[in-house]
């Protein structure tokens, strides 16, 4: 008990960790199973309380942080579900920490890292995977990591083993806050469980300070660029403070597919930015920390040397405000994580740090637009932004105290349309290529789609099938490896200015998109418009809502394609590099075709036979006049795998993997 004394009396130190209780004791994960070198694992879970200095300049980047209740000793406490799946003997892991960065609460970037050819459909959350079948491949046991998960995002619901976070409410002067709030409001949307229902119940991010309904409005349009039109009050009702529903009392005013924005006066708002803290104050007490205030032993005390962050979509873009806010950098001054591997980040962060915040949010040109998403600076390299005259970067504060992490940007086809990651890789004019940062690699996994689908759904093409997951896998191998070992990644592999391979998307002849029958090309892109938020944007704090444009924009660059419609730079996967169809990381919205169907691309097969592509136009070249026959196509299908794994870009067991599905798969060719 000593060790665990001295801990808690120490005074060098600040405890960012106050408590930490357990669900249950330890439980042996995965059946028991037994991986190589590694051994078993077990699962351990509970809730961290923490506790924040507002004081501290690290924490006073945090919006409102002042406005939030203190406890006695003036700190402002937070509470965290924390999840740990660890080798049981820790003397045989590899002591990295793998910290997958939570979605939506939800355990996302585990499910292409364990299952990477799992089908379309089945990527749903799986947030307690200890189960006998639920390492997949097993690579991260194999590799010896630990990996862990807590939450951030103080909106995600409860339940369904969702990763929470209990944050304080903003006061001011001891009263209750009260401003506008924006929910936009969509069918297509996620929040939705039922949009063909006649009743549409629409939850609110934030509690309705009145129920009194001239107080808000609600409007619709088609496309963002239609003037809106009031939705009469008699065709939404207050259900409570918290829920709105839509086509009351039988109405039939509601339509799929349309925009509609909801503005209201809204009160509580959560200090959601202190999501930002809870992942730096974890991360850092697990890797660093014998134990928490009250000397209740940290269970990776000692085991953990390097520490890694992943995350996937909103997740992803929770690295890039982390690290331009400063949060690589815990309250005493050291370095929380060695390497980052954010997918799906676009250029942009998030509605992360900001009063009455929704992290929920996704900005794409058609959804959730007008959200803060995509904010100056956009690139790790140091610039000016020609708009509003600002000098910055995303490594500002990293650099000036020394916790720069390496970092691994990778993003699919669909980002670079609607989440405008070439603003991270140009001047934010477009005009010039950025050279890469040291220990900064950008990937682009070419042609493959944000959300891996099947049939039509709401969208007018078949979806893009594609998993991103067998890159994913060899990145990471090479992130560890990068921070373990100092062995060099892969070389950034993406579109750029200087080869012709990055253009814009409004020509589909510059794009170099085949005019394919009855494939509507629309060149449909999210061009990041500068929004006025009001005078108070710069604290966090939005108040004009809904906000204004100010008629200034940033530039979009998408990936050039071949005569097949497909991206000619980044990493091409065996199934896009010989392919039986082209692929995007767009499709147009079947109800709103000159928009994109959200976060799904397209899929778009090839004829069989040449005479089935002459009979209906296509330009492109059938299965027949490609491959021959379909041994041709598993042979090169192999000789694309064995390349990937030459530049590390594949493992040898997931080359094997799309060889095995090439000889499976029925192509209508003779063998």
């Amino acid at each position: 008990m000593g060790g665990l004394q001295n801990c808690r009396f120490r005074r060098d130190v600040a405890f960012m960790i106050t408590r930490l209780t357990f669900n249950e004791p330890p439980a042996i994960a995965f059946g028991g199973a037994s991986f190589g070198n590694v051994g078993s694992f077990e699962k351990i879970q509970g809730r961290a309380l923490g506790e924040l200095d507002p004081a501290n300049p690290l924490n006073a980047v945090i919006t409102d942080i002042t406005l939030a209740p203190r406890n006695v000793r003036g700190m402002v406490e937070y509470a965290v579900d924390f999840y740990i799946l660890r080798p049981v003997d820790a003397s045989r892991g590899n002591n990295v920490m793998v910290f997958d960065v939570t979605n939506r609460g939800n355990k996302m970037t585990y499910l292409p890292l364990s299952f990477p050819f799992r089908a379309p459909g089945r990527y749903l959350p799986n947030n307690d995977p200890w189960g006998p079948d639920d390492a997949g491949t097993g690579l991260l046991m194999r590799q010896g990591n630990t990996v862990v998960w807590t939450g951030w995002d103080a909106t995600a619901p409860r339940g369904g083993g969702r990763m929470t976070l209990t944050v304080p409410i903003a006061e001011l002067d001891g009263k209750p806050i009260v401003a506008p709030a924006l929910e936009e409001i969509m069918a297509d949307m996620p929040q939705n469980p039922s949009p063909t229902a006649e009743l549409l119940n629409w939850p609110l991010t934030y509690p309705a300070a009145t129920l009194d309904k001239s107080e808000a409005t609600l409007t619709v349009r088609k496309y963002r660029d239609d003037p809106p039109t009031d939705v009469p009050a008699d065709e939404w009702e207050y259900i409570d403070a918290s829920t709105i529903a839509l086509n009351p009392a039988g109405k039939k005013s509601f339509e799929p597919g349309m925009i509609y924005q909801f503005v209201y006066p809204a009160t509580n708002p959560k200090v959601i930015g202190i999501g930002f803290a809870a992942v730096r104050d974890f991360a850092s007490f697990a890797r660093r920390s014998a134990c928490d205030a009250l000397g209740t032993p940290n269970p990776l005390a000692g085991t953990i040397q390097w520490a890694i962050a992943t995350g996937l979509s909103q997740s992803g873009r929770f690295h890039r405000p982390f690290l331009y806010l400063g949060f690589n950098q815990d309250e005493n001054g050291r370095q929380v994580f060695d390497g980052m591997m954010p997918y799906i980040n676009g250029s942009g962060g998030g509605f992360f740090n900001h009063r009455f915040g929704q992290p929920n949010r996704t900005a794409f040109k058609r959804l959730s637009h007008v959200y803060p998403e995509q904010v100056f600076p956009f690139a790790y390299s140091r610039l000016t932004d020609p708009i509003t005259g600002k000098t910055d970067s995303v490594l500002a504060r990293c650099e000036a105290s020394g916790t720069k992490p390496k970092i691994m940007e990778i993003n699919d086809s669909n980002s670079w349309w609607f989440k405008n990651a070439s603003l991270s890789i140009t001047t934010p004019d477009g005009s010039q290529d950025l050279d890469d940062p040291a220990g900064v690699r950008f990937y682009l996994l070419s042609s493959v789609p944000h959300g891996v689908g099947k049939g039509r759904g709401f969208c007018e093409q078949l979806q893009n099938p594609i998993s991103p997951g067998p890159p994913l896998r060899a990145l990471l191998t090479a992130m560890i490896d990068w921070v373990v070992a100092g062995k060099e990644p892969p070389p950034s592999n993406v579109p750029r200015l200087r080869d012709g391979s990055l253009v814009a998307p409004s020509s589909q002849a510059a794009v170099g998109f085949p005019a394919i029958p009855g494939v509507n090309y629309s060149g449909a892109a999210n061009v990041r418009e500068l929004f006025d938020y009001g005078p108070e944007f710069e604290r966090g704090i939005i108040s004009r809502v809904p906000p204004v444009p100010t008629g200034r924009a940033y530039v979009t660059l998408v990936p050039k394609t071949d005569q097949d419609g497909i991206d000619i730079a980044g990493i091409q996967l065996p199934d896009i590099a010989v392919p039986i169809g082209t692929y995007t990381g767009w499709n147009p919205l079947a109800r709103a075709p000159k928009d994109e169907c959200s976060a799904m691309g397209s899929f778009i097969p090839f004829a069989v036979t040449k005479a089935e592509r002459v009979a209906s136009g296509d330009p492109r070249l059938s299965l027949e006049e490609r491959y021959g026959t379909h041994s041709r196509y598993v042979e090169m299908v192999r000789q694309a795998s064995e390349r990937l794994v030459a530049e590390r870009l594949l493992l040898q067991e997931d080359a094997e993997a799309f060889i095995k599905l090439a000889e499976e798969r029925d192509l209508g060719l003779p063998r």
